[in-house]
């Protein structure tokens, strides 16, 4: 017998994957910011903007978005 796993997509308290994460992302987006830590603990930034403003505009829309969260 074989279980069905099904992802859940509702706000959680717990950490996911990253891989896991990144990998539901692929193919979905038409632009992205990466924002991490590698094994290392040290910070890991990349984009798919040509232009840092474009890349702070999302971030700040993100930004906007999270602290609309109710806690």
């Amino acid at each position: 017998m074989t279980a069905k796993i099904i992802d859940f997509t509702g706000i959680t308290s717990l950490d996911l994957d990253p891989e896991r994460v990144l990998a539901k992302a692929q193919g979905q987006l038409q632009s992205v910011v990466v924002i991490g830590y590698d094994q290392d603990g040290d910070l890991y930034v990349a984009t798919s903007y040509a232009d840092g403003g474009d890349m702070l505009w999302a971030l700040e829309q993100a930004k906007r978005k999270l602290l609309e969260i109710s806690p």
